[in-house]
């Protein structure tokens, strides 16, 4: 089954997540299939927070992609800051 998850990088303390096209039995930070953008829980200034392709995860929810939560959420988010 495919997923639409997060994947982690950066520093110690300092997370920054991929979101990410997967196959489920992917390890967390392994193989991916797309990228469709990324979270920045830690942003200040004048960096962006959030950053996602919208139309590419509604093309993957359409092909069977399923969501996490947290992505779920983050979807919902950025389809208000679009608005």
């Amino acid at each position: 089954m495919v997923k639409i998850r997060l994947s982690r990088g950066g520093a110690k303390g300092r997370p920054f997540y991929h979101v990410v096209v997967t196959d489920q039995r992917s390890p967390r930070d392994g193989r991916n299939i797309e990228r469709v953008g990324y979270y920045n829980p830690v942003a200040s200034g004048a960096d962006k927070r959030l950053e996602l392709d919208v139309a590419k995860v509604q093309a993957w929810v359409a092909k069977g992609a399923q969501l996490t939560d947290k992505v779920r959420a983050l979807v919902k988010e950025a389809g208000k800051l679009a608005a």
